[in-house]
């Protein structure tokens, strides 16, 4: 079975089983997300759902637009029902590492409107610690003036190596959807207090957000090689 089956195993479960009618749905970023949306687009077509989508990201925007579903914002909109959202790597205590996309910070904030985060990976994102399988590091959004004191900062404090994301079809760095640099962080240490180290990061001048998600993540389904999924919760 491929990994793009094990990725809509796991979104087909999700949707069918937190997305009701008249609800807020927020909609995460990434691969596996596609796959949820085109399960909901099913549903709504069938089932006449009323469901009003606000997107984490451009790229989230774009889905809900060709799948014709119906767009909302925080603006009108900032209680959000459920957010189905995936995930670069899911630990034992349901900590997250997000961003590998770039859209950490919207991201963030839309699942912090939610009642509910409901995460959707494929099997090699689920591991015992963080830095088991994804090996990318931990992005942290960053005003572009402050990127280098901040490098200097966590490395000084924590450890391990930082490097500024660079983009693939453009010369120069990665820039996000609110005009931000990227740092990953390929930390050396796994048994950092997360939630302490993720608050001891925010709290430096210029950085916006990190990705890292601690208690944020209620259940998380994990789609397998041979097309079950693994739930896990908090």
């Amino acid at each position: 079975m491929s990994l793009e089956k094990a990725k809509q195993v796991a979104a087909y479960r999700a949707v069918d089983e937190y997305v009701k009618g008249h609800c807020v749905f927020g909609v995460g970023s990434g691969s596996t997300v596609v796959y949820a949306v085109q399960r909901l687009a099913e549903r709504v077509e069938t089932e006449n759902l009323k469901v009003i989508c606000i997107p984490t990201s451009f790229q989230a925007k774009q889905l809900i637009i060709k799948y014709n579903l119906t767009l909302g914002e925080l603006e009108t909109h900032p209680n959000i029902d459920v957010t189905i959202d995936g995930a670069d790597e899911v630990d034992s205590n349901m900590t997250l590492i997000k961003g590998g996309g770039g859209c950490l910070l919207q991201e963030k904030i839309v699942a912090s409107c939610s009642k509910k985060m409901i995460v959707i990976a494929d099997y090699t994102k689920d591991s015992k610690k963080l830095g088991d399988r994804y090996k990318k590091g931990i992005p942290i959004e960053v005003i572009p003036m402050a990127y280098v004191p901040i490098q200097n900062k966590v490395v000084g404090m924590f450890g391990g190596e930082i490097k500024l994301r660079s983009a693939i079809a453009k010369a120069g760095p990665v820039v996000t959807d609110n005009g931000n640099f990227i740092l990953d962080w390929m930390f050396t240490n796994q048994d950092l207090d997360w939630e302490k180290t993720s608050t001891i990061i925010k709290l430096m001048p210029g950085v916006v957000e990190i990705g890292l998600f601690v208690k944020m993540c209620e259940k998380a389904y994990f789609g397998q090689a041979e097309g079950t999924v693994i739930e896990r919760s908090v």
